[in-house]
């Protein structure tokens, strides 16, 4: 694996674990981060850096193992060009349900190539 890759998964790893830091001291409830702009701006943040390391990524190895990193992609480009039109409910859901498996999915290819 080419070291740049390597880097760029280690930021989503990283922006992973900044996004369950978040939720470390509360439980993961919906009203409560829709309620809290300062934790839905960080986490929209990481997802912005995950989206943007997943870009990289694929522009090097289109065939990485990541399900659903083309979304992840848009994902990120909507947040940042359509700020507007950012639903709450997807950016929730992208925690609740792909996060966890990104998780995996990556440390599953970190460790593949230490």
């Amino acid at each position: 694996m080419d070291i740049d890759i390597k880097t760029w998964l280690y930021d989503i790893l990283k922006s992973i674990d900044e996004i369950d830091s978040f939720f470390a001291d509360r439980p993961k409830e919906f009203s409560a981060y829709q309620k809290d702009t300062r934790t839905k701006r960080a986490v929209e943040r990481n997802i912005e850096i995950i989206g943007e390391a997943l870009n990289r990524i694929l522009a090097r190895e289109p065939d990485i193992n990541i399900s659903n990193s083309r979304k992840i992609v848009d994902t990120r480009n909507r947040i940042i060009h359509g700020y507007d039109s950012v639903s709450d409910d997807i950016i929730w859901s992208i925690v609740i349900k792909y996060i966890p498996v990104l998780k995996i999915e990556v440390e599953q290819l970190l460790n593949e190539f230490k």
